[in-house]
């Protein structure tokens, strides 16, 4: 038997699409780990983004964080955490909690840099215009700054959210649950239907998710520049904030 035939004979294997090993509980506990890691990086990312970009201070900074977190490898950092997160919560401190802070440095370089260069990258004349109206920093931010920058803050949520889906695999080395189980249960078993049926759907999903925001931030840049085809000019751009 070829590895594409075991791969599919183990995926249209109506036992493992049940139980608590089966592939739906699997694949929520794969998106549970990484939707919680993204939102906590978002959390972190994108207000020091918006921030940095809207105020021109701590750039430097935020940079080198952000080559830092890129620096890391995300196995290495699971390893140096384990110890202190085992010792304050032996139950998912070996687990659950090295994978999610790993993942979570892993989603903050690519949120950070790109809310920091797409808010900086607006055209100044723009912010201007919108400060000689009287709208205060945080509406230029809200009204004109995160809009026109929303493609670029977009493309940043969806590497980070592309390679935590894809990264989160390595927690199964810790026994944390996820597709990645799969991967290395079939290591370890010499399974060749279930290490590439598990490489299979973490692919998958990550595709998904790259489709799918792909497809929101390119509605994203076609409400920015109206038709999707030439910028608006900046009169229009100005003309709805005409009122604080």
């Amino acid at each position: 038997m070829t590895v594409i035939d075991a791969t599919a004979a183990w995926l249209t294997d109506p036992a493992n699409w049940t139980g608590p090993n089966g592939i739906p509980v699997r694949l929520a506990e794969h998106l549970g780990v990484s939707l919680v890691s993204l939102l906590i990086a978002l959390a972190i990312a994108l207000p020091a983004g918006l921030y940095v970009g809207h105020t021109r201070r701590g750039s430097g900074i935020a940079v080198g964080i952000a080559n830092v977190g890129r620096a890391v490898p995300s196995i290495a950092l699971i390893g140096l955490v384990l110890p202190i997160t085992q010792a304050f919560d032996p139950a998912r401190g070996f687990s659950l909690y090295p994978s999610v802070l790993a993942m979570v440095a892993l989603a903050v370089p690519p949120i950070l840099v790109n809310a920091f260069a797409g808010i900086r990258g607006v055209d100044a004349e723009v912010v201007g215009a919108a400060r000689g109206m009287g709208l205060t920093e945080l509406q230029i931010l809200r009204r004109i700054e995160v809009p026109l920058a929303l493609p670029v803050v977009l493309g940043g949520i969806r590497s980070a959210a592309v390679q935590v889906i894809a990264t989160t695999t390595l927690g199964a080395i810790f026994a944390l649950g996820g597709l990645g189980r799969y991967v290395v249960d079939g290591l370890a078993q010499n399974d060749d239907g279930m290490l590439f049926g598990g490489v299979v759907l973490v692919a998958t999903l990550a595709m998904t998710a790259e489709g799918l925001l792909a497809g929101l931030q390119r509605l994203a840049a076609r409400a920015t520049t109206g038709s999707g085809r030439r910028p608006r000019s900046r009169a229009s751009l100005a003309r709805p904030i005409a009122a604080p």
